[in-house]
């Protein structure tokens, strides 16, 4: 809540910065956050709040992928100079439509020591349109130049009572019917992780049975029945 709250804050004081750095544990909302972010800065009937509408034309190719403004990168498989020095070369053009060019680097501490230094160069200097949103499970491994031209916002673990609300919203909107105990136990196996809860969640309805007890989780990862 304190990351929405301030990013929140940023977007209705138009003071949105550069580059930002999204850390913490896998499954805890970094790559969901920067999606997110990049619609609401470009979100052409923005909430008072600070929260894209999800409704315009914008939100809506961001949302399905269409947005050529909008650019996702996964840093494990494109990793090299050229990858970095084609953003490089990109970021001099005008966004297409949108009001500013956004790229989300995942997993961005996977980049060469050439790519870094072309990143750099980028962050040092980046045009007014151009946003970057990085990325990582290990910040440690981010050199102290990029770290220092970011801002950055570490995600904690996601307590328990969120992701039972979560799963409790997601059971009711595919009619499954789960005990408070099973939600209890999914919450604990995912240790903060949401991504992990909701595929927990998905391997127990993959038989087509939509009621799910405690004993059908304990079957599932193997935790013996008392």
């Amino acid at each position: 809540k304190h990351i929405t709250k301030t990013l929140k804050n940023q977007i209705v004081a138009g003071r949105v910065g550069h580059a930002y750095l999204f850390s913490g544990g896998r499954g805890t909302g970094k790559t969901s956050a920067a999606k997110i972010m990049a619609r609401a800065i470009n979100c052409l009937h923005p909430k008072e709040d600070g929260e894209p509408c999800n409704e315009c034309e914008i939100c809506k190719a961001i949302l399905d992928g269409s947005l050529t403004d909008v650019v996702e990168m996964d840093a494990a498989s494109n990793n090299s100079v050229e990858d970095i020095r084609a953003i490089r070369d990109e970021v001099n053009f005008l966004p297409t439509v949108a009001k500013y060019r956004v790229y989300i680097i995942d997993e961005v501490h996977m980049l060469s020591t050439g790519a870094f230094n072309a990143l750099l160069k980028t962050l040092e200097e980046p045009p007014e349109h151009v946003k970057f949103i990085l990325a990582t499970t290990e910040p440690q491994k981010l050199p102290a130049t990029i770290l220092s031209r970011c801002q950055r916002f570490d995600f904690k673990r996601i307590p328990d009572e969120d992701i039972i609300k979560r799963l409790e919203l997601v059971c009711k909107e595919s009619n499954v019917n789960a005990t408070t105990q099973a939600l209890n136990i999914i919450a604990a196996l995912s240790e903060g992780a949401m991504r992990d809860a909701l595929s927990i969640l998905e391997r127990c309805i993959q038989d087509g049975e939509n009621n799910i007890d405690e004993n059908k989780i304990k079957e599932l990862v193997g935790i013996p029945k008392l």
